[in-house]
């Protein structure tokens, strides 16, 4: 292979020598003609033959020597200026075929040409980037979904081998038959979420906009949860304006509200409470859910919209990670706003913000 690129690169310099021999001889030939022309019409100087032919000779040479010249000039110019930053990006392409996305291309130093290898260097660096965090997203979401599918298969595996005991009292037997329901009800909840936020990311789903009664429908989700607050002796605060509409996918902006108000009464302790408010402004609807819950950390709020991530393990039970992340998009889909403000110990509070049409 190093013979073949030997003989390439001496194919390539006999290449431009020609073309600088004949460039220049053309150019040589045409002023020597020029110039003996108007010697003999102005001063009426008659060149022999062998003055001729010398001239000839030694023109020839020149050409000879200036194309050599003008070929290792331009050889070390394409050297320094064009093959090295190609060599460069090439090396750091093959890396990052081979998997390493923190390769990086050195930016180019010099005179001439340096600003677009530069920019295709940089347009690689942030190739480079974007496939490296898209690199940790895969391999990070292959663990998670195989760590949450693990956990909800043993549990089935175990209270299915206990179920086959033939002793069982007929409490135990509810007893365990529950806990494989409930275990069967997570997995199928965890798919449907990777497949609901799949689907969304992959922009499967497009919003279906209507016009309807936020206010209305955001009474109407909270309600859904009356058992589980009342069973924790919740007291629920609501500080909502009536008859706010908006143009939107009911169906979807349904999903932000539900996992919020699931979120703030699983992380609400008994006799805890949970506020939801709806106000309105010139260009913007604005939701608020709070709860006085146990709270997080900047560090864990920073992370809390990101796929299969659980800042309090303690609920990991009850959840995948994967229903604020699907609010997220939601509300990204919605071109709107979502944010969280927590403190440990005193609650958090969910702010979603979209646009008034």
């Amino acid at each position: 292979m190093k013979r073949d690129s030997g003989i390439k690169s001496i194919l390539q310099s006999v290449h431009h020598y020609l073309i600088f021999f004949l460039i220049i001889a053309f150019v040589i030939t045409c002023c020597i003609m020029l110039f003996v022309s108007i010697l003999q019409n102005t001063l009426g100087i008659k060149f022999t033959e062998d003055q001729i032919s010398a001239a000839a000779k030694l023109t020839f040479l020149n050409v000879l020597g200036f194309s050599a010249v003008f070929t290792l000039l331009d050889g070390i110019r394409r050297r320094f200026i064009i093959i090295r930053p190609i060599r460069q990006i090439i090396r750091a392409a093959e890396k990052m075929s081979e998997g390493d996305f923190t390769v990086r291309v050195p930016p180019v130093h010099g005179i001439i040409g340096e600003d677009m290898f530069n920019q295709i260097g940089d347009c690689f660096n942030q190739l480079a980037k974007e496939l490296s965090g898209v690199e940790t997203l895969r391999t990070d979401f292959v663990a998670n979904v195989s760590h949450e599918l693990k956990t909800p298969l043993a549990v089935m595996q175990n209270y299915g081998t206990m179920l086959q005991a033939p002793d069982l009292t007929e409490e135990q037997r509810l007893e365990y038959a529950k806990a494989i329901t409930d275990a069967c009800r997570r997995l199928a909840n965890l798919i449907t979420n990777i497949l609901k936020l799949n689907k969304l990311e992959n922009q499967q789903i497009y919003p279906v906009a209507a016009e309807y009664d936020l206010s209305e429908q955001i009474c109407e989700c909270l309600l859904l949860f009356e058992e589980a607050w009342e069973k924790k002796n919740i007291d629920i605060e609501t500080d909502m304006e009536e008859g706010v509409m908006i143009t939107s996918d009911a169906q979807l902006l349904s999903h932000v509200w539900n996992n919020l108000f699931s979120n703030a009464i699983k992380f609400t302790k008994p006799g805890g409470t949970v506020s939801v408010s709806l106000k309105t402004t010139e260009h913007h609807l604005i939701v608020q859910v709070s709860d006085t819950g146990c709270g997080m950390t900047p560090e864990v709020g920073a992370h809390i919209f990101d796929k299969f991530y659980q800042g309090d393990t303690s609920h990991a039970t009850q959840g995948n990670g994967l229903g604020l992340a699907l609010v997220k998009r939601v509300v990204d889909i919605m071109q709107g706003e979502i944010s969280v403000e927590s403190a440990v110990g005193k609650g958090s509070t969910f702010t979603v913000k979209l646009r008034r049409d």
